[in-house]
């Protein structure tokens, strides 16, 4: 995967997804998000294609986007879950461990 620069904030990365390749637009800050979603993708569209029922990228492209959708909506406990949230607190406490970490190795 390569990249360009489109502006100041913007990138333009280059991605394959199921031996195609495609340039996306894409925040520098988003970047690892995107490549992360990128691979998950890939492998969903690899692993139905492999199943070997489906034949065209298109198709299968709709039935990843599918399973993928129902994952997410599976993650989703009651109607007041929000998953951006939960990722933002998450990040939160990762950020209190390290901090309580990098405290504890200037003790040694």
């Amino acid at each position: 995967m390569s990249e360009t620069t489109k502006s100041n904030k913007t990138k333009h990365l280059d991605i394959k997804l199921l031996d195609k390749e495609l340039r996306v637009a894409c925040p520098e800050e988003e970047r690892g998000e995107l490549l992360d979603a990128v691979a998950y993708l890939d492998k969903k569209m690899r692993e139905i294609r492999d199943a070997g029922k489906i034949a065209s990228t298109e198709r299968i492209a709709l039935m990843a986007a599918l399973n993928i959708t129902h994952e997410l909506l599976k993650t989703k406990v009651g109607r007041g879950f929000d998953l951006a949230d939960f990722a933002r607190r998450m990040d939160t406490m990762q950020a209190a461990i390290d901090t309580a970490l990098a405290e504890q190795e200037k003790l040694f």
